[in-house]
């Protein structure tokens, strides 16, 4: 096991919508940006126990990728200026299968489920990851400096979307009933 991220750890994100992925691409490549991870399937698991986490504002996750998993606890999110900052431990694992079972023998149940397609790219000190959903394409800056690197690449702080993955999808299943109650590819 890898601890990625421990105690006092932040995240610092901004998620835009994002119309055109490959001419993002391109700006990255001229920004000289280093690309860390080819697009790759992500499965997450969202799990809670009588809905304690998610009225509290906090989440727990397995999110299950190529070569391992990552067991992740979130707290509830602040906004700064469009930024959302909140508290996050992170721990790399190799099985997720077993840190689901250790999860529900503690009574948590998976209650969400979602799938991304994520390509990751690194430039100073901001992750930027493109991310392929069943609902859209998006973009995340993470890092001390995501404000500043959004800019860069002409997407307003203040217009970041603050909303998660499950909020977007809820809203999506809103006005697509027909869609299934997790947010995977068909």
């Amino acid at each position: 096991m890898t601890t990625t991220k421990s105690e006092g750890a932040e995240e610092r994100e901004l998620k835009f919508r994002c119309e055109d992925m490959s001419e993002l691409r391109e700006r990255l490549l001229q920004a000289e940006a280093e690309r860390v991870s080819a697009s790759a399937k992500e499965v997450n698991f969202v799990l809670d126990r009588d809905a304690e986490l998610e009225r509290q504002g906090q989440l727990l996750r397995v999110r299950a990728q190529p070569g391992g998993a990552t067991f992740t606890f979130k707290g509830p999110a602040r906004f700064e200026e469009g930024t959302k900052i909140r508290a996050e431990l992170e721990v790399e694992v190799d099985d997720h299968e077993t840190v689901l079972a250790i999860l529900r023998a503690l009574g948590y149940e998976v209650r969400r489920r979602y799938e991304k397609f994520r390509e990751t790219w690194r430039l100073g000190g901001v992750l930027v990851c493109l991310d392929h959903t069943p609902i859209g394409d998006f973009i995340e800056f993470e890092g001390s400096s995501a404000d500043q690197v959004a800019t860069r690449f002409r997407f307003a702080p203040a217009n970041a979307e603050r909303r998660n993955y499950l909020e977007l999808y809820a809203e999506y299943r809103r006005g697509h009933p027909e869609s299934p109650e997790d947010m995977v590819f068909p």
